[in-house]
């Protein structure tokens, strides 16, 4: 897999590359070595900004999904790029009862299963994606993010 990140922010103790493509890769469902993909990580005004065009919601979010859409007959293994507010991830992880690592790595796993498609709006799909979720962070050694925390 191969991983562009691009940091727009300033916050100390962001997970380093080997970890965001530790995270990324985890959550490829059908891997063939050659998927590509751009973590971008940002400050609250971009990600407001963003979520604000793409989503009409005026206030930053903690991870956006934006696939590919490559045109007829291109044949890229580009999944898409993925937008992370680290001061909205680092903030809910401690409003969560829960460790720095263990929501970046869940809003990694969760942005990259948005890029193949995977989606929360109907019970039906958000009960899918959650196991799934749950399944790919286990493996990584996190526990259920959905799990109130004591």
């Amino acid at each position: 897999m191969m991983l562009d990140l691009q940091i727009a922010c300033a916050d100390a103790g962001l997970p380093s590359e080997a970890q965001l493509q530790q995270w990324a890769a985890a959550a490829i469902q059908n891997p063939n070595g050659d998927e590509e993909l751009t973590i971008r990580i940002v400050e609250r005004d971009e990600s407001h900004a963003l979520n604000q065009q793409y989503r009409g919601q005026d206030k930053p979010t903690n991870v956006l999904s934006f696939p590919a859409d490559l045109p007829p007959g291109i044949e890229l293994n580009l999944l898409g790029d993925i937008i992370i507010c680290a001061p909205v991830v680092f903030a809910e992880a401690s409003e969560q009862g829960k460790t720095a690592d263990a929501h970046w790595a869940h809003m990694v796993v969760h942005g990259v299963l948005h890029l193949q498609g995977y989606d929360h709006t109907e019970e039906d799909e958000a009960q899918v994606m959650e196991s799934l979720e749950v399944k790919i962070l286990n493996k990584l050694g996190f526990g259920d993010p959905y799990q109130q925390q004591p």
